[in-house]
């Protein structure tokens, strides 16, 4: 069996490995490690933590500046991926269809956004596209982080949480 494309999260608590789901999600896998080529993520925060929910990252800088990205990508969800603890997933708006750099850690199964159908952009679900093989420490020390509101978003580190850069092994 081919083996699957991992990354590192090298964070400013440490780095996080996950292993990508490349044969299920073939356009999302892509679509992630090319922003991590390019080095969009260098830089980039950890802007929304929910304890439990998730800890989602990948759009801005310490600042709070959005950084630019391509057109969306087509949503996977009904890849048959759960959204469980410690699986990663696309962010999107609530258009099924408008995932760009933005990704998610799940800190709890997270069954809800799993897809149910393609009704509208509840059912349609998150697509996920990669596990944390290691490192869920650092994501569990990163779900625990103290959080604000920074108008107009919510659930803000106090502190910064850098993605200081991406690795891909």
């Amino acid at each position: 069996m081919k083996q699957r494309p991992t990354v590192v999260l090298h964070t400013s608590m440490g780095p996080i490995t996950i292993e990508l789901y490349e044969e299920e999600a073939p356009i999302s896998v892509e679509n992630f490690l090319e922003y991590a080529r390019s080095g969009h993520y260098d830089g980039t925060i950890f802007h929304r933590v929910i304890r439990n929910f998730m800890i989602q990252g990948g759009g801005f800088d310490p600042e709070f500046n959005q950084k630019s990205t391509r057109d969306p990508i087509t949503n996977e969800a009904d890849n048959g991926l759960t959204n469980k603890r410690g699986s990663v997933a696309m962010a999107r708006t609530g258009m099924p269809h408008s995932a760009t750099a933005q990704f998610f850690i799940n800190t709890v199964d997270n069954p809800s956004l799993d897809h149910r159908g393609t009704q509208s952009g509840r059912t349609w679900g998150y697509a996920v596209f990669g596990q944390v093989t290691d490192g869920m420490d650092v994501v569990d020390a990163i779900r625990a982080v103290e959080t604000t509101s920074r108008p107009p978003y919510s659930d803000v580190p106090v502190e910064p949480v850098v993605i200081e850069r991406v690795e891909i092994e």
